[in-house]
């Protein structure tokens, strides 16, 4: 008994409760998740072209990328269990509003309101995850958490193309949207319970993480972050409208483009943790460069293409490099950044790559004005550009 009790005060319960929180990780993207997937059905039902397709694409990630930093600095004030419990059962409510929304604009204001609520759980849930482990493992801890989100990616479009079928698109948010608001309730007792009722737990975890011996510099901190924004914004607003392309460019049938996203989400389950690990390993920069390198040549494939395993085997690079950049950047800024500005730094860095895939509303106005070639062509090249200028940027040596 003796030696239970002891080792018990050793092992933080953040650890001990990795895998609820990948479970909330897992409930707090699944109902947003169904959107992308289910647009072939949305726009039939609502007659939209792509650039209204693209808004309520838009509509959801803008208000869910502005809400990340003002949720972090509430998280401070308010305690992250409000803030995690909202992530979870307020995006789920909104989901259930969405399944019976009457026409395009009350959807898009539904899913403006989703993504509010939905902006105060990463903020949250990372410093605290990444306070329960030594930095040579925080990559791979953020990783395994990741695996939640990312499943979610994975299950929905299968979910939508199943569903959808038989219940339609508004029954599918429905028949998501129960469950996980009953889960949503359920995970705020079990926060209680663990003692996150207020802010000073939040407080104390972000103490633990130790200053970093050599915070690095402005320069190579911007190129960074840079390059994991962009790897993540121009490939997840392409995945966004894959189904789209699949039905009109390839032929495939409404559920087909619709479960097609699976193949790449299902990258994103290896990637995440495979990028943690390896980052963990070799180091954050060598990771980051090879994302942003591979990104704008997997877009471009895009282009070359046929309804067969070419595809399948783009989508999957696409969601394994997307995914695989995603702990890397986390862990480099809590490394890189000090305690009193980390949140700040964490905010506008969720803010702006949860909220960038919202030039979905652009992407879809140049593919009605373009055509899908020229603007995933157009998409690889800016990728590119970022990859290369932030690789001179990390790779030149301080003067």
């Amino acid at each position: 008994m003796t030696i239970i009790k002891k080792r018990s005060k050793v092992v933080s319960p953040i650890t001990r409760s990795l895998p609820l929180f990948t479970l909330a990780h897992f409930s707090h993207h699944l109902t947003m998740a169904l959107l992308s997937p289910l647009l072939p059905f949305i726009r039939r039902d609502f007659l939209l072209s792509y650039t209204q397709a693209g808004g309520l694409l838009s509509a959801y990630s803008i208000a869910y990328g502005i809400s990340q930093l003002p949720a972090g600095l509430a998280a401070d004030r308010f305690g992250s269990r409000i803030l995690l419990t909202v992530g979870v059962a307020g995006v789920a409510f909104a989901g259930l509003l969405i399944g019976i929304s009457p026409n395009y604009f009350v959807m898009a204001l539904l899913l403006v309101v989703m993504g509010l609520a939905g902006g105060g759980y990463h903020p949250s849930a990372s410093p605290l995850l990444s306070a329960a482990v030594k930095p040579e493992y925080r990559g791979r801890a953020l990783g395994i958490h990741q695996i939640g989100g990312t499943s979610s990616f994975f299950l929905a479009p299968l979910i939508a193309a199943g569903v959808a079928s038989a219940l339609g698109w508004r029954g599918t948010f429905i028949a998501i949207a129960i469950p996980t608001l009953s889960f949503g309730i359920i995970f705020h007792m079990l926060l209680g319970k663990m003692g996150y009722a207020g802010t000073a737990r939040g407080k104390r975890a972000e103490a633990s993480v130790a200053e970093p011996s050599k915070p690095g510099d402005l320069r190579r901190l911007s190129a960074f972050i840079a390059i994991g924004i962009a790897s993540m914004v121009l490939l997840q607003s392409t995945l966004q409208l894959t189904p789209l392309y699949a039905v009109d460019i390839l032929g495939a049938s409404e559920e087909h483009g619709a479960a097609l996203l699976s193949i790449a989400y299902f990258g994103g389950i290896l990637g995440g943790p495979l990028g943690g690990y390896v980052s963990d390993r070799v180091g954050r920069i060598p990771v980051i460069i090879a994302v942003g390198l591979i990104s704008g040549p997997a877009i471009s494939l895009l282009n070359h293409v046929s309804l067969d395993v070419s595809l399948y085997a783009v989508l999957l690079l696409m969601g394994t490099t997307m995914h695989a950049g995603m702990p890397v950047v986390e862990s480099y800024i809590i490394s890189h950044v000090s305690p009193q500005k980390r949140s700040t730094v964490l905010g506008l860095y969720y803010m702006v790559s949860r909220g960038g895939p919202a030039i979905a509303l652009l992407l879809g106005y140049l593919i009605d004005t373009y055509q899908f070639y020229i603007t995933l062509s157009g998409v690889s090249f800016v990728m590119l550009a970022v990859a290369i200028a932030g690789t001179a940027l990390l790779l030149v040596k301080r003067g």
